[in-house]
């Protein structure tokens, strides 16, 4: 029995054992308290952590909606290729947000694909997973303040024309992405 204890029970008059039992509880729980409290760092880092995986989980949660959106522009880009080229030079499909781009050309009298771009999402880390023939690009995703998208490529932030360029631009003009 340590001395702390043994003198704290000289001074009470145990009538019966709950006496007892609640002076040791009382005597328990302060020095329970008293040695279970976290180091502030440990208690600032547990905080961030769990930030940091409520922010991760709001995002794979948008997800979805992220491939909605850039399945938008997409689609508004081969709208107007379709039109500046003719509905066969393109062909867009979109099922369980997944993306896919088919390209063709004119050879002899018949439309030949010739570009191929697919576009989904990875999970670890939140990105944009484009592959354009092979050419494999993922771009970041992550959340801005007031549940607003941002897309970033390395340390280049992206806005949304500029993501549609660097998915589309290879596929659709192999010949000028070339000159570049």
């Amino acid at each position: 029995m340590s001395k702390r204890f043994s003198a704290h029970v000289k001074f009470h008059d145990f009538r019966s054992a709950e006496s007892l039992l609640r002076v040791c509880e009382d005597i328990f729980s302060r020095y329970h308290i008293a040695h279970t409290m976290p180091f502030q760092w440990l208690d600032m880092r547990i905080t961030e952590e769990n930030d940091r995986r409520a922010r991760e989980a709001e995002i794979l949660e948008r997800l979805p909606r992220v491939m909605d959106e850039v399945h938008q522009a997409v689609a508004e880009c081969v709208a107007a290729y379709a039109a500046a080229f003719g509905p066969e030079s393109i062909e867009l499909s979109y099922f369980l947000h997944k993306i896919r781009v088919t390209v063709r050309d004119l050879k002899d009298g018949k439309w030949e694909k010739s570009a191929k771009v697919e576009i989904g999402t990875l999970v670890k880390p939140p990105s944009v997973h484009i592959d354009r023939n092979g050419d494999v690009l993922d771009i970041e995703v992550g959340l801005l303040p007031g549940d607003n998208i941002f897309y970033k490529d390395g340390e280049e932030f992206l806005t949304l024309e500029e993501m549609t360029r660097r998915i589309l631009d290879r596929s659709l003009f192999p010949r000028l992405a070339a000159d570049r």
